[in-house]
Order: C-alpha cells, then sequence, then structure tokens
C-alpha cells in the first residue's frame, strides 16, 4: 500500500495487494467481471458495456455510474487499454490521451497455486471531479490529494478482501 506524489499534476498513484488461495484464471473471471463490481463498492453504483462490447478486451468501452457523499453523482467512460488474461486488465477513464484515471487489476501466479492480486490506480494527467475541488482550494491541494488517495487505497483493501472471499470460496 503505497502512493507517490502530493500533488494532483504528479499523478500520483495507489497500489493494494493480497494473496488469494485460488488459481489465477478463477482470480481473473472475477476481476474482468464488471457486473460484480458495483456489489463490492461503496462508490461505484453500476457498470455497462457500451457498443458491441460483451466482455474485456482492449479497445472495449463500458460505463460506470458513481456516488459519493462529497461529490454527488457522475458517470464515465472508461477504455479497456491492457488485457492479457489471467494476468492484466487495465481501463482509462474518460479520455485515452489524457485520462482521469488509469485503474489496473495484475495477477501473479504463485508456485503453489494461489495468486498475488494487485490493484492500482493512478490520477490524472486529464481533469477530473477532484480537479474541482482543487480549483475552489489550491492552497489545499496536497490534503485534497491526500485524503482522496487514502480513500482510494481504503476502498481498494475492501474490494480485494471481497474479490479474495469470492475466489477463495469457489476454490473450496
Amino acid at each position: 500500500m503505497e502512493w507517490t506524489g502530493a500533488r494532483y499534476a504528479d499523478t500520483p498513484t495507489v497500489e493494494v495487494r493480497r494473496r488469494i488461495e485460488a488459481p489465477p484464471r478463477r482470480v481473473w473471471e472475477l476481476v474482468t467481471d464488471i457486473g460484480l463490481m458495483p456489489r463490492l463498492s461503496d462508490e461505484l453504483q453500476s457498470v455497462q458495456w457500451l457498443g458491441e462490447a460483451t466482455g474485456p478486451a482492449v479497445g472495449a468501452r463500458f460505463v460506470g455510474h458513481n456516488r459519493h457523499e462529497a461529490f454527488g453523482s457522475w458517470e464515465t467512460t472508461s477504455y479497456v487499454v491492457e488485457c492479457a488474461a489471467p494476468r492484466v486488465f487495465a481501463w482509462a477513464v474518460s479520455d485515452l490521451q489524457h485520462p482521469s484515471a488509469v485503474w489496473r487489476f495484475t495477477l501473479d501466479a504463485r508456485d503453489d497455486g494461489a495468486t498475488d492480486l494487485t490493484q492500482w490506480m493512478r490520477l490524472g494527467p486529464g481533469r477530473s471531479g477532484l480537479s474541482a475541488a482543487i480549483d475552489r482550494m489550491p492552497e489545499k491541494e496536497q490534503k485534497i490529494v491526500f485524503v482522496r488517495l487514502r480513500e482510494f487505497e481504503r476502498n481498494m483493501g475492501t474490494t480485494l478482501d471481497a474479490l479474495k472471499a469470492l475466489a477463495e470460496e469457489a476454490a473450496l
């Protein structure tokens, strides 16, 4: 659990890891099931594939509907930028060239049949809802970014714990 950078322009990151006692194929099924994710998140309310997409593939798009006490409700379109089963699933939010965030699941197979699952995210470089808060209070930018990164870290831990429980339950 770490992040780097204190300002939004630094494109700070957050990373959380869990060891899961299940094979990578099972964990992959879960992390690429975008319809499952709202059940594991307080912020993400619903997700749907867009266009012809019915599952994860580079170039596929999906829309996410979100809600946060401080930011209200919003939706974003995400673009799958990496999809290498059963190792990496990543997407850029809002804009491929200047995303407001990039999210990634990385699965590492262990010799004992388990999986090390990492969830990583990077803010920016494109503008996001956090940018508006920083615009209103530029003197508090470092605190705003720090608080949001801590929130992401906490929520990612909750998501990984839920994925771990689901994967290990199915592995029994």
